[in-house]
């Protein structure tokens, strides 16, 4: 049973942390960016890519090649229970949910990453899965103190979640949030003006109010250059680059360049 949960830990140390988004569930991707030796978690994002529950546990297994790196996956709307539960199972320790609206959505996200003891208040269960080892550890105190250890994130990313935002974080639990320009602006009625001034306020004061109330924010970027910004608002947490972005804007760096030159 993995106990050992690098971006847990690096959050408690108070030190930055790298994650990366991939829509690809192939274990060889996983072992790629693990062996760049630079990214602390690889971040499934499993409310965009079609997926089984064998590739999951494919997905988990790669990660656990490399010591300093975990998982992580992002969770849709509906149903979380179940998905957050499986994606536990296969090994994936931290968790961001998707389309919080209401301290109600971040309570029950919390429960369903911990599992139901007195002390912690979940409400997962015991499972013979990939994470205890099947057999070995179900329903363990090792199996409690894993679930206790996994990130819980959400996404801050509709109007109502923004009205109520020290609602939603003062719920025990929530470890790190992160600003969807896309989804707040089309909740506001401007799809799309993902940086009109409503939208960068709104994120603005998304970051520093967990800043404040001590939850971490974490930024996702497509460059480097990209963090100074936040950075100077007190962000540490970067997630840079997606799988399918990258490929992207490769293609229309790289091959467009070279079609120019080709006269095409």
């Amino acid at each position: 049973m993995k106990q050992k949960n690098v971006l847990r830990k690096l959050l408690n140390e108070g030190k930055p942390t790298f994650g990366m988004r991939v829509l690809s569930i192939w274990p060889g991707l996983v072992e790629v960016i693990g062996h760049s030796g630079v990214i602390d978690y690889v971040e499934f994002q499993g409310d965009y890519a079609p997926y089984d529950l064998y590739t999951l546990e494919n997905f988990g297994r790669a990660v656990d090649l490399f010591d300093d790196m975990s998982a992580m996956m992002k969770i849709e709307q509906q149903p979380r229970t179940f998905l957050a539960i499986r994606a536990i199972g296969s090994g994936i320790q931290n968790l961001i949910f998707a389309d919080i609206r209401t301290p109600e959505d971040a309570a029950e996200v919390v429960a369903s990453s911990r599992a139901e003891t007195p002390e912690t208040g979940g409400i997962a269960g015991v499972g013979m899965r990939r994470d205890v080892g099947y057999v070995v550890h179900p329903g363990s105190p090792e199996y409690v103190e894993s679930l206790e250890q996994g990130i819980v994130a959400l996404t801050i990313e509709k109007r109502s979640a923004i009205e109520r935002l020290e609602e939603v974080l003062s719920v025990k639990g929530v470890d790190m949030v992160q600003f969807g320009k896309a989804d707040y602006s089309m909740s506001i009625g401007s799809p799309g003006e993902w940086e009109s001034a409503k939208v960068k306020d709104a994120e603005s004061q998304m970051i520093q109010t967990a800043l404040r109330m001590g939850i971490t924010p974490r930024v996702e970027i497509q460059k480097f250059e990209q963090a100074q910004y936040y950075m100077d608002m007190g962000v540490k947490d970067f997630c840079l680059g997606t799988d399918v972005e990258v490929i992207f804007d490769y293609c229309r760096d790289q091959v467009e360049k070279l079609a120019n030159l080709l006269g095409r």
